[in-house]
């Protein structure tokens, strides 16, 4: 099992910070990689930089890149840098955002986003390999481009720098059609988080069946399934799981509409319909303190490790026993505290 660390808040702070001496510690410890988030503050690639300016060994990730943020190109552009000044330890993670980011933040439709993902990952790659210059005729990207307003003096390009035509890219995806669509194109999968007791019908199948298209960019032994896992020691549970769920009634209450918030959605293929729906109604009249009540404490211990040592110990079994059958690969852990680190170094690696 491969650990890399998940450096959420890079997403959600109200200043974002980097705790370079956790993720020195990481590195040492022999974590893969570490990743910045990014919402709607500060953005990945600058956090991802800075990771990589301040690291030797440890590959760098965006968990994710908003394809609604940048134009294709521009991805591949930040990847030909990051790559080549990194020394090869760049992995470009991208993901949809949900229509709430995509049209309200960035003004980008949210139109067939799997086809935009699909049809962005292929001009990505394209400029990648550096075969012939780009053209492309999509659905949602046609280059160079054409029709109304455009000067006709678009001409087709091929990158004057040299790229890694390898290059990783992995795909945040939590929906059946998302996981589909990863399976198909992608290196590897991002997933927001995961019950290891319970991965086939929420998770396995839908990779399997992009897997299975003839036209798959990996094999499931050449793919990676990577989820975020927060890890808090602290000999209280009861205490840490009331902390936590703020957040949780946030992901499923608040990030996106009561018709599209691809957290709730996922939440309720793990069986939680009925609390689902009472958080996104307290969440979006407002009522927080409420909705984050109503978040139910199986919810975090099916998906986090938290508690005494011993007892994150004896949960991680069932995490081991996920890799063990091939349902995951690594575990981007949302932890800062050194303990908390060497403990999953320990039992892990």
């Amino acid at each position: 099992m491969k650990l890399a660390m998940g450096l959420t808040q890079t997403a959600f702070s109200a200043q974002p910070t980097i705790n370079l001496d956790a993720v020195r510690l990481a590195e040492s410890l022999g974590y893969h990689s570490v990743w910045a988030a990014e919402a709607y503050g500060c953005d990945a690639v600058s956090c991802a930089s800075w990771l990589a300016a301040h690291t030797k060994r440890m590959y760098i990730g965006t968990a994710i890149m908003q394809i609604p943020a940048r134009s294709p190109a521009s991805a591949a552009m930040t990847a030909i840098g990051l790559d080549a000044l990194s020394g090869g330890r760049f992995i470009l993670g991208l993901g949809s955002s949900g229509p709430q980011v995509a049209e309200g933040w960035h003004g980008i439709n949210y139109h067939k986003p799997l086809t935009r993902t699909r049809e962005y990952v292929e001009i990505v790659r394209h400029i990648l390999k550096r075969q012939e210059p780009l053209h492309y005729d999509g659905y949602h990207y046609q280059l160079p481009l054409r029709g109304p307003h455009t000067t006709g003096a678009g001409k087709p390009l091929k990158s004057v720098a040299h790229p890694n035509a390898e290059q990783p890219i992995f795909l945040a995806s939590i929906s059946p059609g998302g996981l589909r669509l990863a399976g198909n194109i992608a290196d590897g999968v991002l997933l927001s988080f995961l019950d290891p007791d319970d991965t086939y019908s929420i998770v396995d199948k839908h990779l399997a069946e992009g897997f299975a298209k003839p036209d798959a960019h990996q094999a499931r032994d050449t793919f990676t399934v990577a989820t975020f896992v927060n890890v808090i020691v602290h000999d209280d549970a009861d205490e840490v799981k009331t902390r936590m769920k703020p957040m949780l009634a946030r992901q499923l209450g608040g990030m996106g509409s009561k018709s599209k918030n691809f957290y709730a959605e996922f939440a309720r293929r793990m069986g939680y319909e009925e609390a689902v729906e009472r958080i996104q109604h307290l969440y979006l009249t407002g009522q927080k303190a409420a909705a984050a009540a109503a978040v139910p404490e199986t919810l975090i211990d099916r998906t986090s490790l938290v508690g005494p040592p011993g007892r994150i110990s004896e949960r991680l079994e069932a995490w081991k026993a996920a890799h063990t059958r091939g349902s995951l690969d690594m575990m981007l852990v949302t932890s800062q505290q050194p303990e908390a680190l060497r403990l999953i170094a320990e039992e892990m690696l």
